[in-house]
């Protein structure tokens, strides 16, 4: 039996939006994964001891080896067949996640860790082409926010992680989801397919064919692509920070239960996240047809509301008020991740795009990992997630700043429209 992973014809608008909410569902798969192992670290620990340097080395080493293979990876899109890297990347990080449930020891959970990166290098390049593929100019920012909704909603649910630890043991979780995304993966060889060249490219006859050294020549002569490549570093270092040690952060300062740290850490705050990709995705798209520019300035409005909310959470000692903080910081740092890839479409021909976002996710990773491992060793020489995270408050007026200095491409964004 054989498989056609390309649609016949040019996509219809159910199509296009069926797309989004598949990959929805493996976006959220993909990130209760990697916030759940920060909402169990006490469970973790326990099982398998560890320092506090060694747990934030966990989730470093996956971001960096998830960001040394992202090019390549993001590469394979544009070369080949979009959807098909999806498939095997949601397969094999399933597979990952199973085999994670069964490791006893510190280097054994570093070991899945490491190959769970590679798994995942492969989705979220060919997940945001694909959907750049599907949708046009009009509808992008939204449809890259429902998209980036699947995200937070994986990110609000990491508490579950933690209870399930709780109530039975760490390895649960993994097992659980493991074998569901398994069976997942499998339905979707009948559902996600590629759009036709023809429909996507300025010339129905060519095929594009790009080489890997030329992909990367051609972005890094693009200074507005590096302006966006400093954008998401920054922003990358504030995210993964957050992400790797908010559970620990409410649990120390306010003294509470794993459980009630990881449901204000990512059940309150990434939830917001939802609302804003949705609310940022809306507010751009129609904004975007007054303004060519608007891509890029809801993220930086966003940012710059952002930064104060991190750096008043850290003076609160009431757990309401430090919520509140990170709740605006999540909706408002959400502007982020609706508008990246449509800046990058802005700014990226087609033939590029995919290997252009795994550069990003190659350097946002990079950086981000670096500040989940020194997050942890600081902690070991007794500097506080308090100081810790008032530097990075610093670090997102710094991203904000690097988006303006991008200059969209006229003619791509003409033919957005």
């Amino acid at each position: 039996m054989s498989f056609s992973f390309v649609t016949k014809g040019p996509p219809s608008k159910f199509r296009s939006w069926l797309i989004v909410g598949l990959l929805f569902i493996i976006a959220m798969l993909n990130y209760i994964d990697r916030t759940m192992i920060t909402t169990m670290r006490t469970s973790i620990v326990d099982s398998i001891p560890m320092s506090d340097a060694e747990f934030g080395l966990l989730t470093a080493v996956f971001l960096w080896v998830y960001g040394f293979f992202s090019p390549f990876a993001g590469y394979l899109a544009d070369r080949y067949s979009r959807s098909r890297v999806i498939l095997f990347s949601l397969f094999v990080w399933s597979l990952v996640t199973w085999m994670t449930s069964y490791a006893s020891t510190f280097n054994e959970l570093l070991i899945t860790r490491a190959l769970m990166g590679i798994s995942e290098a492969c989705y979220i390049p060919a997940a945001l082409a694909l959907i750049m593929d599907y949708h046009k100019g009009p509808t992008r920012s939204l449809a890259t926010g429902v998209h980036m909704a699947g995200i937070m909603l994986g990110q609000s649910l990491g508490f579950v992680g933690g209870w399930l630890a709780e109530n039975h043991t760490w390895n649960y979780a993994f097992t659980i989801f493991g074998i569901f995304g398994m069976c997942y993966a499998l339905a979707m060889i009948f559902l996600i397919k590629d759009v036709p060249k023809a429909a996507i490219t300025a010339d129905s006859n060519t095929v594009p064919k790009v080489r890997f050294v030329d992909s990367l020549k051609v972005l890094i002569s693009n200074r507005s692509f590096l302006f966006i490549v400093a954008f998401f570093g920054f922003i990358s270092i504030v995210g993964w920070l957050i992400v790797g040690w908010l559970p620990t952060y409410f649990q120390e300062k306010f003294s509470l239960t794993q459980t009630q740290a990881g449901v204000y850490s990512t059940g309150y705050v990434f939830t917001a996240a939802i609302f804003g990709v949705l609310f940022g995705g809306m507010v751009t798209d129609i904004w975007s047809k007054k303004n060519s520019k608007a891509r890029i300035y809801m993220p930086f409005i966003g940012l710059c509301i952002a930064a104060p909310a991190i750096f008043m959470a850290n003076y609160s000692y009431i757990l309401s008020i430090s919520i509140l903080c990170f709740i605006l910081y999540s909706f408002c740092k959400s502007f982020v991740d609706t508008n990246t890839m449509p800046i990058l479409s802005m700014v990226v021909e087609e033939k590029y795009r995919a290997t252009g976002y795994g550069i990003l996710n190659f350097c946002g990773t990079l950086v981000g990992g670096l500040g989940l491992y020194f997050g942890g060793a600081l902690r070991d020489s007794n500097i506080d997630l308090h100081t810790i995270f008032q530097f990075a408050s610093g670090m997102i007026i710094l991203s904000a700043v690097s988006l303006l200095f991008i200059k969209p491409n006229q003619k791509l964004v003409n033919a957005q429209k």
